[in-house]
């Protein structure tokens, strides 16, 4: 298979009668003389996919040129002066890169390689050890090196990549095509933090609409649980449901059972004055925050100072 995909190669390298050069990555007049094995590539990918071993092109120091075949120091003009034709309309001596399309290249010595988009539309982030778009340079959440990492769905390296990555609100990059194939297929969680990669509002808003159409059997209408959110990664007290908990603090589904199991509301003594409506009821319902019963219809319960004392623990799932 290797060496099929090599005949491919030097099958796009030159072709006489229509005049094109390069290969299935870049558009070049010339190939580059791999100095771990001898052999000439017209890039650094054609080499890998062919050869066993990776070619370190910080190490290539000689080019061959496809109009002539005369072999020469790295400069982006051939140095027969019978031929003298240009490699690349773009060249750049120290990532040894030729490209005969304008991809809007630039140099950038934070990253220490070319990237493409043009060098007026990005900025470098010295934390995030890459270029992002000039648009989120104030919104963007930095993480450390976070370039440095694979893409966690096809696990290929993101520096490096030819391929367009992803920046979500969690800041994880992601490579542009890996992000569509899962938003198509229903993903919508980061694979490495699962927090949304989209905006969801939409889809909370239909739960909130199933939920209110799907009440829980009597024994299980009461029921509270603690949950963490994996989108304002807050914990709550919510109101248990089999179709989903929502964050009392944004309003996500994006979440989990966190500590305990679940706890079922208590019915509290009024106190003060007995000629009270709640007083000759004898009591109201109340949840963690000390809301009334409908209160608690009304909407969720923030456990931020909630505390399971406040509530009777049921030994359920």
């Amino acid at each position: 298979m290797a060496g099929m995909e090599g005949r491919v190669n030097m099958s796009l390298q030159v072709n006489s009668s229509t005049h094109t050069y390069g290969c299935a990555h870049y558009k070049r007049k010339c190939k580059l003389v791999s100095p771990c094995c001898k052999n000439n590539y017209v890039c650094r990918f054609c080499h890998d996919e062919t050869e066993s071993h990776q070619l370190d092109r910080a190490k290539i120091t000689q080019v061959e040129c496809l109009e002539c075949g005369f072999e020469q120091d790295i400069t982006n003009t051939c140095a027969n002066d019978d031929c003298a034709v240009q490699f690349g309309k773009y060249f750049c001596s120290l990532c040894k890169l030729f490209d005969d399309e304008d991809k809007g290249q630039y140099h950038c010595d934070g990253c220490g390689l070319c990237r493409v988009g043009h060098r007026d539309k990005f900025f470098h982030c010295n934390i995030c050890d890459l270029c992002l778009p000039k648009g989120i340079k104030n919104t963007h959440k930095c993480i450390e090196k976070m370039s440095k990492a694979n893409c966690p769905v096809c696990l290929e390296d993101i520096h490096t990549s030819r391929v367009v990555s992803h920046v979500p609100p969690c800041g994880h990059l992601i490579h542009r095509p890996c992000f569509d194939d899962l938003i198509k297929a229903g993903f919508y969680a980061c694979p490495t933090c699962a927090t949304s990669m989209i905006n969801m509002n939409d889809v909370w808003k239909s739960l909130d609409d199933e939920i209110e159409e799907t009440p829980m059997p009597s024994e299980y209408s009461d029921l509270l649980c603690f949950i963490l959110c994996r989108d304002c990664h807050k914990e709550c007290l919510t109101v248990f449901h089999v179709l989903g908990h929502k964050c009392s603090e944004c309003g996500s589904y994006n979440t989990v059972r966190n500590k305990g199991g679940l706890f079922r509301r208590q019915r509290c003594e009024a106190v003060g004055n007995e000629s009270s409506d709640d007083s000759a009821s004898g009591g109201a319902e109340v949840g963690a925050t000390g809301h009334s019963d409908e209160d608690d219809k009304a909407g969720h319960e923030c456990g931020g100072n909630s505390s399971p004392s406040n509530h009777q623990q049921e030994n359920l799932p």
